[in-house]
C-alpha cells in the first residue's frame, strides 16, 4: 500500500501535494472518505505528465463550497447534474472533486441519470481500464489501490481498453476521448475495443452526443502538451468538425502554436511553472470568427480558462506598453518588470509581440540576461569572503547583478572599489602556539639539577658535573626522568663543610709526595 503513497509523493509537483493535503483536510473535516481517481492515479502510474487532479467523495462535494473557498481555493466551476465543483488550488492547481454515482443511460444522446453510489460501483461506469482505478486517501487504508479491472496491467502493455461492450453507444464523447488518449500517448486500442469503435464509428454513434461533453472535450485540447497532434487526429476521424462545425487545422495558426509550445518548454527549463492553456486555445482558434470563438466558449465548464482566453490579448497589450516605457528604461529595470510579470503573459508576449524592441527585451530575459546571472558569485566576492553564509549575501548578489545588467560593473577595479565596503572584516590572527605539557616538565626538572651540580664543590665538578648535561633530552617521559632526582640527597653536602674534610685532602696528598720521593733516592742508592 505505501507504494503507491510513495510514487505519488515523488510524482507530484509541490503545489499538487499542498492541493491533496488541502482537499484531505476539507474533506475529513466533513468526514467523507476521498480517493484520488481517473487521470491522476493514470499518469502517476505511468509517467506522463499529471496535468490536473481528479477527486472522488462518497457524499455531495457541492456541500464543501464555502470550505474549500476558506481554505484557499478558487471557484472556477461547478455541474449541478453530476455534482462537481471545478477547483484551483494554490499554486493554479487544477482540480476537480466529484461524487462517487452511477450513470444510468436511458436512450442514447440523453443525459444519464445519475445517483449516488459507493466507490467500487463509481469505477464501473468509467470509460477505460486506465481510468478505472482509486488511491484511498483515508485514514486506515491511505495508499491502498482500487484496481477492479486490472488498469495497471493495461497501463504496462500500452492499450486502451473499454470496461463494457456498450461503452461508446452509452457515451459517444468517449470515441473523440480514445481517439485523443491515443495521439496522446502513441497507445493503440485493444483488439476487442477497436472493434466496438468502428462499429459506433459506422453507426455515427457520435451524431447522438451531449452537449455539456462537447464542452468538456474543447476545453480539454487546451492542456495537451502537444495539442496540435490531438487536432490532427481529430480531424482525420472527422471529430474536430463535432466540436464546432467550422473548425479545421487550417483555422490553427500552425506556427504560432509551434513556437509558443518551445517557449513553453523554455521557461519550464528556466523554472517557471506556466499555464499555457488560454494561450493554446488562443493559436487553435486563431482564424475562427469572433461568433465561432464565442459558441466554443459557452460550451466550456471551467469559467477561469474562458476568462483567461478572453483577456489574454488586453494582458499582453498591456506589458507590451509598460516594456516600451520608462518602468524599462534600462535591463535591470526591465528584468524587475518581467520577474514580476505573470509567466504566462510573458509566454504569449514573446510569440506575438510585433515591436522589435518589445521581442528582443524578453529574448534578452530569457536567453542573454541569463548567462550574466551565472557569473554571480564573482572571483572578487570570493577575494573578499563576501559567501552566501553571510546575512547580506543576497542582497548584495543582487545588487551585483542589477548593476552588472546595466553595465556599470566592467573592470575588476570598478568591481573591487563597489564590493570592499561591502566585505567583512578580516579574521583576527590565529594565537601564539603553547609550549607543551611534557616540554615544560623537563624544563622544571632540569632546572634544581643544575643549580645544585653548580653549588658541589672539589670533586663533584668531574665526571659527575656532566650528568646534568644529559638530562634536558625531550625524548625520555617526565616521569622516569625524574626519578634520578633522590640522588640529590646529597643535599646533606653543606653539612660536610663543617666536618672540614677538605684541610685533609691537602695534608694526605703532601706526605704520599715525600715518601716517593724518599723511595725514588734509596732506589738510587741501590
Amino acid at each position: 500500500m505505501a507504494d503507491y503513497i510513495y510514487t505519488m509523493e515523488i510524482r507530484l509537483t509541490p503545489d499538487q501535494t499542498k492541493g491533496v493535503n488541502l482537499v484531505q483536510e476539507v474533506t475529513r473535516a466533513a468526514e467523507f472518505t476521498l480517493y484520488l481517481t481517473g487521470g491522476a492515479i493514470r499518469d502517476i502510474i505511468s509517467g506522463f505528465t499529471i496535468r490536473d487532479l481528479d477527486f472522488t467523495i462518497q457524499g455531495n462535494p457541492l456541500k464543501l463550497q464555502k470550505e474549500f473557498e476558506r481554505a484557499g481555493a478558487q471557484l472556477a466551476g461547478r455541474d449541478e447534474d453530476a455534482h462537481t465543483l471545478f477547483l484551483v488550488l494554490p499554486g493554479n492547481v487544477r482540480a476537480e472533486v466529484g461524487m462517487a454515482h452511477t450513470e444510468h443511460y436511458e436512450k442514447v444522446g440523453r443525459p444519464p441519470v445519475i445517483t449516488p453510489s459507493s466507490i467500487q460501483e463509481d469505477l464501473r461506469r468509467r470509460d477505460f481500464t486506465v481510468n478505472a482505478m482509486a488511491l484511498s486517501l483515508n485514514e486506515g487504508s491511505r495508499g491502498l489501490l482500487l484496481d477492479p479491472f486490472n488498469g495497471v496491467a493495461d497501463i504496462e502493455a500500452k492499450v486502451l481498453r473499454i470496461l463494457h461492450n456498450y461503452s461508446f453507444v452509452e457515451d459517444p464523447s468517449r470515441m473523440i476521448r480514445a481517439t485523443r488518449f491515443a495521439a496522446r500517448f502513441h497507445w493503440p486500442l485493444e483488439e476487442r475495443t477497436q472493434q466496438r469503435y468502428d462499429s459506433a464509428k459506422e453507426n455515427n454513434y457520435i451524431d447522438h452526443i451531449a452537449r455539456g461533453a462537447i464542452g468538456h472535450e474543447i476545453a480539454q485540447l487546451a492542456h495537451e502538451d502537444d495539442p496540435l497532434n490531438v487536432v490532427r487526429a481529430l480531424e482525420r476521424e472527422d471529430y474536430l468538425k463535432v466540436l464546432h462545425p467550422h473548425w479545421t487545422v487550417a483555422k490553427v495558426d500552425v506556427n504560432g502554436l509551434t513556437q509558443l509550445m518551445k517557449t513553453r518548454q523554455q521557461l519550464v527549463d528556466l523554472g517557471y511553472t506556466v499555464d499555457p492553456s488560454a494561450a493554446v486555445m488562443y493559436f487553435l482558434t486563431s482564424h475562427l470568427s469572433d461568433k465561432d470563438i464565442s459558441d466554443l466558449r459557452r460550451q466550456m465548464p471551467r469559467k477561469d480558462l474562458v476568462e483567461a482566453w478572453r483577456d489574454i490579448e488586453d494582458h499582453a497589450k498591456e506589458l507590451s506598453k509598460r516594456l516600451t516605457g520608462k518602468e524599462a528604461a534600462t535591463p535591470s529595470r526591465t528584468w524587475n518588470l518581467l520577474s514580476s510579470a505573470r509567466p504566462e503573459m510573458v509566454l504569449f508576449l514573446a510569440v506575438t509581440a510585433r515591436q522589435q524592441a518589445v521581442a528582443q527585451k524578453i529574448k534578452n530575459f530569457l536567453t542573454k540576461w541569463r548567462d550574466v546571472q551565472k557569473r554571480i558569485p564573482l572571483p572578487e566576492m570570493t577575494e573578499l569572503l563576501i559567501t552566501p553564509q553571510m546575512p547580506e549575501y543576497p542582497k548584495i548578489a543582487r545588487d551585483v547583478f542589477m548593476l552588472l545588467l546595466d553595465g556599470k560593473l566592467r573592470s575588476h577595479t570598478e568591481i573591487m572599489k563597489y564590493l570592499k565596503p561591502l566585505a567583512p572584516p578580516p579574521p583576527p590572527p590565529p594565537p601564539p602556539p603553547r609550549r607543551g605539557r611534557a616540554k615544560g616538565a623537563a624544563a622544571a626538572a632540569a632546572a634544581p639539577q643544575s643549580a645544585q651540580s653548580q653549588a658541589k664543590p672539589g670533586r663533584g665538578r668531574g665526571k659527575k658535573a656532566a650528568a646534568p648535561a644529559a638530562i634536558p633530552v625531550p625524548t625520555p617521559p617526565p616521569a622516569p626522568e625524574l626519578k634520578p632526582a633522590p640522588p640529590i640527597k646529597p643535599a646533606k653536602a653543606p653539612t660536610k663543610p663543617a666536618k672540614k674534610p677538605a684541610p685533609k685532602a691537602p695534608a694526605k696528598k703532601v706526605p704520599v709526595k715525600k715518601a716517593s720521593g724518599k723511595k725514588s733516592k734509596k732506589s738510587k742508592k741501590r
